[in-house]
């Protein structure tokens, strides 16, 4: 679970208690509050790392590569759409099959 403590951020397991410190207080987003016990948190130290790239032309800046991931944002039998990142300059932009 995060926390922030002073000047940093303070990552504590509710399971075992383990505590892992950072300087760095604006690299972590929380996704999801949690609103009761039980409940899983995310959070981002990097949402650019791990995703894969492709080569997409940005509308904003007019970069060629881009982060991409797909998620299903219609009913199960429409097409998954497909998000974009750029790069370069960071703007999110969508395309639907």
């Amino acid at each position: 679970m995060p926390r922030k403590d002073e000047e940093s951020v303070v990552l504590v397991c509710s399971l075992c208690g383990h505590v892992v410190r950072d300087d760095k207080v604006e690299g972590y987003s929380l996704v999801k509050k949690s609103g009761s016990e039980g409940e899983i948190v995310v959070v981002e130290e990097n949402a650019k790392a791990g995703l894969p790239t492709t080569k997409a032309k940005c509308p904003s800046c007019g970069h060629d590569r881009a982060y991409w991931w797909m998620r299903q944002t219609r009913s199960a039998d429409e097409p998954t759409t497909r998000f974009y990142r750029c790069v370069k300059c960071g703007k999110v932009w969508r395309e639907y099959a």
